[in-house]
């Protein structure tokens, strides 16, 4: 696909089965298009959105067309499964990522539902930043043939198959086996992912800015069954045993998934092409945290409320 050098141009990818997404969707159509910003749109969701052109700016592509190519950056509305889905049609591009939240936590996105009129300000007066999150490649492999390759901006997890039986697993870090587990599964995660299914199976929360691995076991029967965090250059590495009696699957982001016979090994090692996410505004990743999962810091009054007070008390 070409486009004109000079047009600015926003692709915009809504989850279109809710009427609050499709009338944010058309809002920041209307709020970018009143500017002269180009927006493209897939064709399915355009015809949802039922968007008129206006002055020819807004046009349609297809998924598997590389829409974010030309694009400045994709406006998605959603919540975190969206910007994923998005990550996932424009990974080639390395398009960078906006995410209007309408779900519940959106740890991914940068604006809320009511921040539309700003964040498109911010668009149109170029004012925001861009910042590199670290991926998964991922391939499976079956004696010395890959089946499956793919990437990760969360996680990928290997999990049992059936509910009634364990998967027997060996784990291994940089090519060296680290332990034999009977478990639900194993999830391998980036600091981007730490705050996602990693959070939910017990494993560190990492700040984004942290280059580093995560591998998490899920209901593991050990001894040594504990979540690590291990180099940004190391290969993580899961074999499914072939006397197991279980299979598995394995689930990337939620949305890419293969199944895993027994024998199968799954290598995980940093993703050559990085997620690109937009920020918007500055506030450091505690306040995220603090924000995004409700912790309760009432009463804290800072440094500089504790040297006004001893001073205080000093004085009197």
């Amino acid at each position: 696909m070409t486009t004109p050098s000079l047009q600015r141009r926003v692709l915009v990818l809504a989850h279109t089965g809710r009427a609050e997404a499709r009338d944010v969707a058309r809002a920041c159509v209307k709020g970018l298009t009143a500017h002269g910003i180009a927006v493209r749109l897939l064709a399915d969701e355009a015809a949802d959105l039922d968007l008129a052109d206006v002055d020819g700016l807004v046009e349609t592509t297809r998924a598997d067309d590389e829409p974010g190519e030309g694009c400045e950056l994709v406006l998605v509305i959603g919540g975190d499964g969206s910007i994923l889905r998005a990550a996932e049609i424009t990974h080639a591009t390395s398009t960078p990522l906006l995410g209007v939240n309408l779900g519940h936590v959106g740890f991914l996105a940068e604006a809320e539902q009511d921040d539309v009129e700003s964040t498109i300000a911010a668009i149109v007066a170029r004012d925001y930043t861009a910042e590199d999150r670290l991926t998964l490649d991922v391939c499976v492999l079956v004696g010395k043939e890959v089946r499956f390759s793919t990437f990760a901006l969360n996680e990928a997890s290997v999990e049992k198959a059936a509910r009634e039986r364990m998967l027997e697993v060996v784990v291994e870090v940089d090519g060296r086996p680290l332990s034999r587990w009977g478990c639900d599964g194993v999830v391998c995660a980036t600091p981007t992912g730490s705050t996602a299914y990693n959070f939910s199976a017990g494993g560190p929360v990492v700040w984004p800015e942290v280059e580093a691995l995560l591998m998490v076991p899920l209901s593991a029967h050990a001894l040594f069954a504990r979540p690590m965090v291990v180099a940004p250059t190391s290969v993580l590495a899961v074999e499914v045993l072939s006397n197991t009696e279980g299979s598995g699957v394995l689930w990337c982001d939620g949305r890419r998934t293969v199944d895993l016979p027994p024998g199968a090994r799954i290598e995980v090692r940093r993703g050559a092409r990085p997620v690109r996410l937009v920020r918007l505004h500055h506030a450091p990743f505690t306040d995220r945290l603090v924000a995004k999962f409700d912790l309760p810091v009432e009463g804290w009054r800072g440094a500089a409320e504790r040297r006004r007070r001893d001073n205080g008390d000093a004085d009197a």
